[in-house]
């Protein structure tokens, strides 16, 4: 069960909180980015019947992407930054595991992409952690924020997810 607050993620090596709560709790977190409570409002009336694609927020710069996808073996998944904007990964339905550790321990295998907005780093060694994401849960992630999304919990399932991104 979700607690309101930050989820601590524990290594040998560090400590640092991570936004995880449900979305019945998104008003505590306004202060992280003016944009944030129109985000939470379009995800509060989200219709689960969206089609899987990329939504424009009534001109407000942010962008949802609608997805469903089958969660993969940790090893199929990749760790990333985005140097531009903030995610909110917002759980539909299903659950999977996110790894976590912050940028400055990660090793970049790919370059940052300025299409992309996104950087890719190689598997992080003695330094992380990871998280549940389940149904009505939300993660915010922040540029200094390495995140590994999609892991499988035992087997791979199924899980309907919205990423909201918005502009730093």
């Amino acid at each position: 069960m979700l607690r309101k607050g930050f989820c601590k993620c524990f290594s040998r090596d560090f400590y640092t909180p991570v936004i995880l709560d449900n979305l019945t709790e998104a008003s505590c977190y306004y202060w992280v980015h003016n944009s944030l409570p129109t985000a939470f409002a379009w995800l509060g009336s989200y219709d689960p019947a969206t089609p899987v694609g990329r939504y424009e927020i009534d001109g407000s710069g942010l962008l949802a992407i609608v997805s469903r996808y089958r969660t993969a073996p940790v090893a199929e998944k990749k760790w990333e930054t985005h140097r531009l904007h903030g995610d909110i990964q917002f759980m539909v339905s299903g659950s999977e595991l996110i790894g976590y550790a912050p940028r400055e321990s990660l090793i970049i295998r790919t370059p940052y992409d300025d299409g992309r907005d996104a950087e890719f780093y190689e598997p992080p060694v003695g330094v992380g952690s990871s998280f549940t994401l389940g149904d009505g849960s939300f993660a915010i992630f922040l540029p200094q924020d390495g995140h590994q999304p999609g892991i499988m919990l035992g087997t791979p399932a199924e899980v309907h997810k919205v990423v909201i991104k918005f502009r730093l």
